[in-house]
């Protein structure tokens, strides 16, 4: 992406920038953008068009409100009109899948993407949101290698959180979650995961409670990747008393509104020391993204503090 500034053209401000650098559109903007449905609640534009301006790249980053029915056709006008790339949000990240030209490895396992980079017509898929959640941590200095990981759930934010710990060197990676239509596809997961790495990884029944609590007992890590904790299940939380918890774990939800969680509360109880909300892993799967497109680092401080107050 070309960061050269035509002095000739009076700069356009882009709709999602809320910091104080102004964007500017002209015959050499690179635009990106969001295939999902709904997506009017989305902080990816503000994110990325707010790393863009800061950076001073000439590009753009705009929401399609596509459902499954037309994403062949979305996948079309990213080619036709050569966009650098696009992320991707539910209801698509499978949908789109039969449309690319190649998957990375851990989109691959994942049977899901949630950004696809465009080099010029050929399409590569890739997931970003485990890889987002490993960053948020390996910014604040804690670190997957070697870790015994319990990870509550088994859907769209787990799985990639699962492949990311697992392809980051964990040790062990213990999936909990309840017998729902995630259970069966989750077996294929965990068996692509065993098979593609080091890493030893199972799927427990969440409903063995005393498995659960002895698994969190014995683990590094403990991530929740369900909705538990978020409207309207904001005062609940899986892990129900502090003495489950022990203060050299790390204690992760991936909620991240509200910004502090049922789970995070009994965890201050606990004593534990490395306590995160989902918001580090929002940018941080963003940061992923941005980096594949622009071959640039988000300024990933600055733009948590835009995306926290948006």
């Amino acid at each position: 992406m070309t960061d050269e500034r035509n002095n000739d053209i009076l700069p356009v401000k882009i709709s999602g920038i809320t910091g104080p650098v102004t964007g500017w559109l002209d015959g050499h903007t690179i635009l990106l953008g969001l295939f999902a449905d709904p997506i009017r609640h989305s902080v990816s534009p503000t994110m990325h068009n707010n790393a863009m301006a800061k950076l001073g790249l000439n590009g753009a980053y705009l929401c399609f409100e596509i459902g499954p029915d037309r994403i062949g056709d979305a996948v079309k006008a990213l080619r036709t009109l050569d966009m650098r790339g696009v992320n991707v949000s539910m209801p698509n990240k499978q949908a789109i899948i039969p449309y690319l030209d190649k998957l990375d490895p851990a989109a691959e396992i994942c049977g899901a993407v949630n950004t696809v980079v465009n080099d010029h017509g050929f399409l590569t898929g890739y997931t970003t949101d485990g890889t987002g959640w490993l960053r948020s941590l390996q910014e604040d200095g804690q670190d997957v290698k070697g870790q015994v990981v319990t990870l509550a759930g088994a859907g769209g934010a787990a799985i990639p959180i699962a492949v990311a710990a697992a392809m980051g060197g964990a040790k062990e990676i213990r999936i909990f979650n309840i017998h729902d239509r995630n259970w069966e596809p989750a077996k294929d997961k965990v068996a692509a995961i065993n098979e593609a790495t080091g890493c030893a990884c199972s799927l427990n029944p969440m409903e063995d409670k005393e498995a659960f609590k002895q698994s969190i007992a014995e683990s590094g890590i403990y991530c929740d990747a369900t909705g538990v904790g978020m409207p309207p299940l904001d005062d609940l939380s899986l892990v129900e008393d502090p003495s489950w918890l022990h203060e050299d774990m790390v204690v992760s939800d991936t909620v991240y509104e509200p910004r502090e969680t049922k789970l995070m509360r009994i965890a201050k109880e606990a004593g534990v020391k490395h306590i995160y909300n989902g918001l580090g892993m929002v940018v941080g799967q963003g940061a992923e993204s941005f980096k594949l497109w622009t071959g640039k680092e988000m300024p990933t401080d600055y733009i948590q503090e835009i995306v926290a107050k948006a």
